[in-house]
């Protein structure tokens, strides 16, 4: 498994893999969807610093845990988007729901 989990001041960071395809988002939906049941999250951040692909399950996966957050009042964020990352983010249309933030590592 290539992903990683942390929580910093009420938010699950997501450390994600080198690809964000379905098996891999498949894995990261059910790990985040277990945090926000067990844990009392003020939001997500998907850490996409080592990831250089992302299809469709992708862009679903995120907007999943967007829907779950928001109804709870929290957010979901990405961080560490590389120049292909951010194309399809923008391209799909997720910067309409989620913003980017700077972390330190």
């Amino acid at each position: 498994m290539e992903e990683s989990y942390e929580i910093r001041d009420g938010v699950l960071i997501v450390g994600l893999g080198h690809e964000l395809d379905d098996p891999s988002a498949t894995r990261v939906r059910l790990e985040t969807d277990a945090w926000i049941r067990e844990e009392r999250l003020q939001g997500i951040l998907f850490d996409f610093s080592n990831t250089v692909f992302m299809d469709s399950s992708g862009i679903g996966m995120i907007i999943g845990r967007y829907k779950k957050m928001k109804a709870q009042g929290g957010f979901v964020g990405v961080t560490g988007v590389g120049r292909n990352i951010n194309r399809i983010m923008e391209i799909s249309g997720l910067y309409k729901i989620i913003e980017i933030f700077e972390i330190q590592r």
